[in-house]
């Protein structure tokens, strides 16, 4: 193994190191108005529990409250513009659907349109919030998902801050290593 040197690093680029999750679209929808916006700030915390960070200035915090429903939808490479134009502008300015030319599909469990582009959707329903004054935690419980069928592993984007992105690159497995009962079944 290889020692490695050390430089210091400021707190607040640690998160170039830590994201591991990939950058999703969260759909939202209350009444007739829909929206939808670039996340990075999620976790899983659990097999079916999403937790994800919706600040309050975003207008789909106001209709992910009020309606307690989304869909995460996963992108890929190929929408990596998009994805960042969609974080650059407001759902309360206009449709976002109609401005970047995606597919609403219906979801079945949830009242909140899925994104046709994606690759995986991932219908939600709240199933806590933590909204303190400055951290507004909604906490999903996934009740239906689809994914596409190819490619088999999809080239995600990771954003690394500073308008920098991370594509998902080859997989390795260390399946061999695991015990049986920490595999999924």
């Amino acid at each position: 193994m290889t020692k490695k040197r050390w430089k210091t690093l400021p707190p607040d680029r640690a998160r170039r190191y830590l994201e591991p999750g990939p950058v999703v679209l969260l759909s939202t929808v209350h009444r007739d108005e829909r929206a939808i916006m670039t996340l990075g700030w999620h976790m899983m915390l659990g097999y079916d529990l999403v937790g994800t960070y919706l600040w309050q200035a975003n207008r789909s915090h106001a209709l992910a409250r009020a309606s307690r429903e989304c869909v995460i939808n996963l992108p890929t490479e190929d929408l990596l513009d998009t994805v960042v134009r969609i974080g650059n502008c407001s759902s309360s300015e206009q449709d976002k659907f109609e401005r970047f030319g995606l597919t609403a599909l219906p979801s079945r469990e949830v009242d909140a349109p899925g994104i046709g582009e994606c690759h995986a959707r991932f219908e939600c329903r709240l199933h806590e919030t933590r909204i303190t004054a400055d951290y507004p935690l909604f906490v999903w419980r996934i009740v239906h998902a689809h994914v596409a069928t190819s490619p088999r592993l999809p080239r995600t984007v990771h954003y690394r801050g500073d308008g920098r992105f991370m594509v998902s690159g080859r997989e390795v497995s260390r399946r061999r290593l695991f015990r049986p009962d920490m595999l999924e079944q």
